[in-house]
């Protein structure tokens, strides 16, 4: 095993660790919260393991913030120039390393949305419970591929230039069940506060 840690594993665990604190939850009362074990939610606090996007979620829930919170990093303030241009190529990307669903922020945590791209390869499928989407609200564009959309017990068949905006919070699948991958925007804006 490599003693390089990914920046932005560090970076998750550092914001899960906050989180947990700013709470005065232990690890017990995180894992009741969000049922993820805690020996999970220490391996990532402690750098030794990246979550996949379903952690991610159940610790969002749990925490009652989006998963692209839990990507952020903990600094805020003022961005100078320099930091209101993101490029492309310096763009930090998550990869869940359970489906290889890659994550990339389009806006800086200081932008009042939230706007990631999604890359979800051929057969991947990502649950996230209801509690995820409590306090927000969400669209997701579909710019390529096939998005199989499931809602609580409903289904969308999502195609390019599709959009959906979800409406009260349900268990959601976000799944690409073609041989090609689905690329996609989520817009997040909060619409009650926690």
């Amino acid at each position: 095993m490599s003693n390089i840690v990914d920046p932005l594993v560090r970076q998750i665990a550092a914001r899960v660790r906050a989180e947990r604190e700013r709470r005065r939850w232990t690890l017990a009362q995180l894992a009741e919260a969000s049922g993820v074990s805690q020996a999970m939610i220490s391996r990532i606090e402690r750098e030794e393991s990246s979550p996949t996007a379903v952690v991610l979620g159940k610790l969002s829930a749990a925490f009652r913030l989006s998963v692209s919170s839990l990507l952020a990093p903990l600094e805020g303030g003022a961005a100078t120039d320099e930091e209101r241009v993101r490029r492309q190529a310096d763009a930090a990307e998550w990869r869940d390393p359970g489906t290889g669903y890659r994550r990339r922020q389009i806006t800086s945590p200081r932008f009042p949305a939230e706007i990631a791209e999604i890359r979800l390869p051929a057969g991947a499928q990502v649950p996230y419970p209801a509690a995820a989407f409590a306090f927000i609200r969400q669209v997701v564009w579909v710019l390529e591929g096939q998005l199989t959309f499931h809602e609580g017990d409903r289904v969308h068949e999502l195609h390019p230039g599709d959009t959906i905006e979800l409406g009260e919070p349900a268990p959601r699948t976000f799944a690409n069940d073609t041989d090609t991958e689905c690329r996609y925007v989520v817009v997040l804006a909060r619409h009650q506060q926690p």
